[in-house]
């Protein structure tokens, strides 16, 4: 799901020893780490799933920004900043994996300011009202969790610690969202009914978040040999809708799926077609939203250029007054 738009995760021209060495670890279930030899595309392809993953959680931190002053207690107001620093942090997790990789922290960032990376096509969707808040929580981060928690068993070593950590908190985060949905689905008539306009527009994009249907995904083999992804895209979108209806049967909402229908013979429930077209088009940059996420990552970057000067200025005053007392002893 952090890899959307990748497509080119083909082996190079390495030595057939070599990739055959290294298959073997990852066979034989060993991490991989940062002075480790590895295939060019396996550092292709890790690059640009972590960076993609650090730019979800950097701007997934916006809709969510938009109900800081407007949550309707402090209380709410406390929980969900709390929610957002851990966003940050998340980001500067994964950036710190990524620049183990050799790509550094500025390029990524330009890459996803001026569009050249992707990031979760979710983000691109408003948050209209405060069961949105809800319904992010409980389906947009219920379904992070769902990959997230194969991602903790990744092959590359500092991606597979960096999502321990967070995990344990995009636990709480889910919880937090779903607990919102409790209190509006049982609350008043005109609560209940937010709360369902929010599943009705949350739930389409919260399925596409696992990417692209294996079908369409011709690299995901790849990514599953070499253990960057222990589960397909299907699989992972079929285990989420498994676990998130009985919790919409508890909170009275209807998915908003006419062809949902569980399968007594599998206990899966089997679902009406994706409109991918509409995926593809959010993927593109056309999604309701992806004008305004950018402009909002663009100013904050130019807003903050003097912070960076500055924190530059001050090691560079460090390390000079250290270099100093090294030539005075």
């Amino acid at each position: 799901m952090y890899s959307q738009g990748l497509r080119d995760s083909a082996a190079g021209d390495e030595p057939v020893e070599l990739l055959a060495a290294f298959q073997a670890r990852i066979d034989k279930e060993e991490k991989i780490e940062p002075r480790d030899w590895m295939p060019a595309a396996y550092r292709k392809t890790l690059i640009r799933q972590i960076s993609q993953h650090a730019h979800s959680e950097i701007v997934g931190q916006l809709p969510e920004a938009n109900w800081v002053t407007r949550a309707p207690t402090l209380k709410r107001k406390l929980i969900l900043l709390a929610k957002i620093q851990d966003e940050a942090g998340h980001g500067l997790y994964l950036y710190s994996a990524a620049e183990t990789l050799g790509e550094s922290r500025k390029k990524m960032y330009d890459d996803l300011l001026s569009g050249k990376a992707k990031y979760s096509s979710i983000f691109n969707y408003p948050t209209l009202n405060w069961a949105d808040i809800g319904a992010v929580g409980w389906l947009v981060d219920g379904a992070a969790i769902m990959n997230q928690v194969a991602l903790c068993r990744t092959s590359y070593g500092p991606y597979s610690r960096s999502m321990v950590r967070i995990c344990k908190e995009e636990s709480f985060h889910q919880r937090q969202g779903y607990e919102i949905m409790v209190k509006m689905a049982h609350g008043t008539a005109q609560q209940k009914a937010m709360a369902q306009d929010a599943i009705n527009r949350f739930w389409w994009p919260a399925l596409m978040m696992f990417g692209p249907s294996d079908k369409d995904s011709p690299h995901s083999s790849q990514s599953m040999k070499w253990k960057i992804k222990r589960f397909s895209n299907d699989d992972l979108r079929q285990k989420f809708i498994d676990a998130t209806v009985p919790q919409a049967e508890y909170l009275g909402l209807t998915i908003p799926d006419k062809h949902l229908k569980l399968d007594d013979a599998t206990g899966s429930y089997t679902h009406g077609e994706i409109d991918w077209k509409e995926f593809v088009n959010v993927i593109k940059g056309n999604g309701p939203c992806n004008q305004q996420r950018m402009a909002a990552r663009i100013k904050a970057h130019k807003d903050g250029a003097w912070v960076r000067e500055a924190a530059e200025a001050y090691a560079k005053k460090l390390q000079n007054s250290k270099d100093n007392k090294k030539e005075v002893a």
